[in-house]
């Protein structure tokens, strides 16, 4: 694709996603995956969702790609067990305890990849670690409502009046909390991320 990866823009110096344009990419990535998990005839469940596999065309639209080690599920199949592991950092706790596969474990996936588009920190900084996880300091500081405190320095210095996107930035990292839910039966599911994001795009004027 002519614009890359969304892993080649997010730490490139050359380029830069404003926080419209991440939401943008999330609503994209968000309905790729609605699709494959409600929308096709069978099940598909992609397995491996990551920056690097968020692939940007000429017009700065996202689109999933690597369907290497997805799974097609049967009419009426919701889950399955595998030895195919996805990438480190993103893929679910019931992947990696128990090779566990369904559409739930996207969804975690599409979480992890929320919090880096708006922290521009990989799951696998150096500073994360059996204390302390991407989700873990994210979600703290929610608690405490001191997201300024991880949201991407870039955002916060080329925003203009952030304090009045901060709420905004604040629903969408609340968001991929939800998707991170420990429990599979438990998070949301895509339909529900897709409608929560375009009502976030909804409140944003238009430029």
């Amino acid at each position: 694709m002519p614009n890359g990866s969304l892993e080649k823009c997010l730490y490139s110096h050359n380029d830069f996603l404003d926080i419209l344009k991440r939401l943008n990419t999330a609503i994209d990535v968000a309905l790729a995956l609605e699709y494959l998990h409600h929308s096709h005839t069978s099940t598909i469940v992609h397995c491996d969702l990551k920056p690097s596999n968020i692939l940007l065309d000429e017009d700065m639209v996202a689109r999933v790609g690597d369907f290497g080690i997805a799974k097609l599920f049967g009419e009426g199949k919701l889950i399955s067990q595998t030895k195919t592991l996805a990438t480190i950092g993103y893929m679910s706790p019931e992947d990696g305890v128990e090779g566990i596969v369904s559409t739930s474990g996207d969804v975690y996936s599409y979480g992890v990849i929320l919090l880096e588009m708006y922290t521009r920190k990989k799951p696998t900084d150096d500073m994360f670690d059996e204390q302390m996880s991407l989700k873990s300091w994210v979600s703290h500081s929610l608690d405490e409502h001191r997201i300024i405190e991880v949201v991407d320095t870039n955002l916060l210095r080329r925003e203009e009046n952030f304090s009045r996107k901060e709420q905004r930035v604040s629903t969408i990292l609340s968001l991929a909390i939800e998707c991170l839910i420990d429990s599979p039966t438990e998070r949301i599911n895509m339909r529900e991320v897709v409608s929560r994001l375009q009502k976030i795009k909804a409140m944003i004027p238009s430029r």
